[in-house]
């Protein structure tokens, strides 16, 4: 692999991606929490462990990263241009695991939101909130 840093700068760098508790994830559960609503932070019974879920609305919340979950359409979500033969299965397999674990939610009957990385940044995070906060209440 062609790399720009050595492996132990690489190794680093990957070991500080986080899949818990990451920037969005807290945003959006400080300001669910402070609308008054109560949830469960990575419920491993149900698939995918869900970030948030809210039993009392029988509702799941994933917060999907626009590059590591294929975020289609998005501007920060593109393939990296070195090592491709790597990144695209990759990204595709995490694609394809997310609508698996969608769909076998829903099918167990729990309404299902993603909320992408790109629709928390600051210009529009409260439209996207607000509405995070109607499809919770049904």
């Amino acid at each position: 692999m062609a790399d720009n840093h050595s492996k132990e700068i690489r190794s680093f760098n990957m070991s500080r991606i986080r899949s818990k508790h990451t920037k969005p994830e807290v945003l959006v559960r400080k300001i669910l929490f402070s609308k008054g609503f109560r949830y469960k932070i990575h419920d491993k019974a149900l698939p995918g462990k869900p970030d948030l879920v809210f039993p009392k609305y029988k509702t799941v919340v994933f917060i999907h990263g626009c590059f590591w979950h294929a975020h289609s359409g998005c501007k920060y979500f593109v393939i990296p241009k070195s090592n491709q033969s790597y990144w695209t299965p990759k990204i595709e397999k995490n694609a394809v695991r997310d609508a698996t674990n969608e769909a076998l939610l829903e099918e167990k009957g729990w309404n299902v939101i993603v909320i992408w990385e790109c629709e928390l940044k600051p210009s529009v995070a409260e439209a996207t909130l607000m509405r995070v906060v109607e499809m919770i209440k049904g």
